[in-house]
């Protein structure tokens, strides 16, 4: 059986890709990699009959030739979701969404050091009130990132008036981007999906959101999404972000959580620094997950 690697197929696809010509061992061992690097049984099943198809039509017996129509088949399924982040306006509100556990709050720090990075002025607002140890996570991710942070006034205050002053921060004094922290607590309760709502009412009296971006954590891969799917259904989420994509993570969650969410994803964090988070370009992931094969 192939070996599990996250981030890229090649140490699980090399050995077939360097024989001599595809055989129904080939197809074997490639839905063993497919699988183990969660792609999930659906959608393994969809590209090897994609694939099949290619091989008899082009009649090609070079595993070469394989490599490269897998790595061009999961880049078209990638490619049918738009990457784009729409921050154009300003300021450009982005609320942060998901569950607790999954690194929101260090994703949100890395992202205004993203921006940064870009040139933009950033502010952040932590609206996860009634957790005081989110707030001072979130304090120590904008230091880190030479960010402004506009903190509650008190313990359990209102999230809504927080993320409101933090807009209103923004649109007063130019800064280009405000990113929102808002509670992440497992969504048991309709409360928490209110609160979300509530949040998302208060900032549009002032301007826009122009992202809502839920994160989920890539080693907990399908059982995240069950997780997240009320965030889904309640939250008016635009994009996501997928963090842990790194050692113990499996590639293949990427393409299989696009599909299954219908949501495009956006960002991606592959490691523990600040500068671990990047846009996400289905061309280059295709190529890290297949390339070195």
């Amino acid at each position: 059986m192939a070996e599990r690697n996250s981030w890229s197929l090649g140490s699980a696809l090399r050995g077939m890709f360097g024989r001599q010509t595809i055989d129904e061992s080939t197809w074997d061992d490639l839905e063993d990699a497919l699988l183990l690097a969660d792609f999930g049984p659906v959608i393994t099943d969809e590209i090897l009959e994609e694939l099949r198809g290619q091989v008899e039509r082009f009649r090609t017996t070079d595993p070469r030739d394989l490599k490269r129509m897998l790595r061009e088949t999961i880049e078209d399924r990638l490619a049918k979701f738009d990457p784009t982040l729409n921050l154009s306006a300003r300021p450009a509100v982005t609320l942060v969404v998901g569950v607790n556990g999954v690194g929101k709050t260090t994703t949100i720090g890395k992202f205004a050091r993203f921006l940064r990075n870009f040139g933009r002025t950033v502010v952040l607002g932590a609206a996860d009130t009634f957790r005081a140890a989110a707030v001072e996570q979130l304090d120590t991710w904008a230091m880190r990132a030479d960010v402004r942070i506009v903190r509650p006034q008190q313990y359990g205050q209102d999230p809504a008036s927080v993320a409101y002053q933090t807009v209103e921060i923004a649109m007063r004094e130019g800064i280009e981007m405000v990113i929102l922290d808002t509670a992440g607590r497992l969504p048991t309760k309709a409360g928490l999906m209110d609160e979300l709502t509530k949040i998302h009412r208060v900032v549009e009296k002032l301007t826009p959101v122009s992202e809502v971006l839920l994160v989920l954590d890539a080693t907990t891969g399908q059982n995240g999404v069950s997780q997240a799917e009320a965030f889904i259904e309640h939250s008016g989420v635009t994009g996501l972000v997928i963090t842990k994509l790194d050692g113990s993570a499996k590639g293949g969650f990427v393409l299989a959580v696009q599909e299954r969410t219908g949501l495009p994803i956006k960002l991606i964090g592959t490691g523990e620094s600040i500068d671990d988070l990047t846009g996400f370009t289905p061309h280059v992931f295709a190529e890290k997950l297949v390339g070195d094969a």
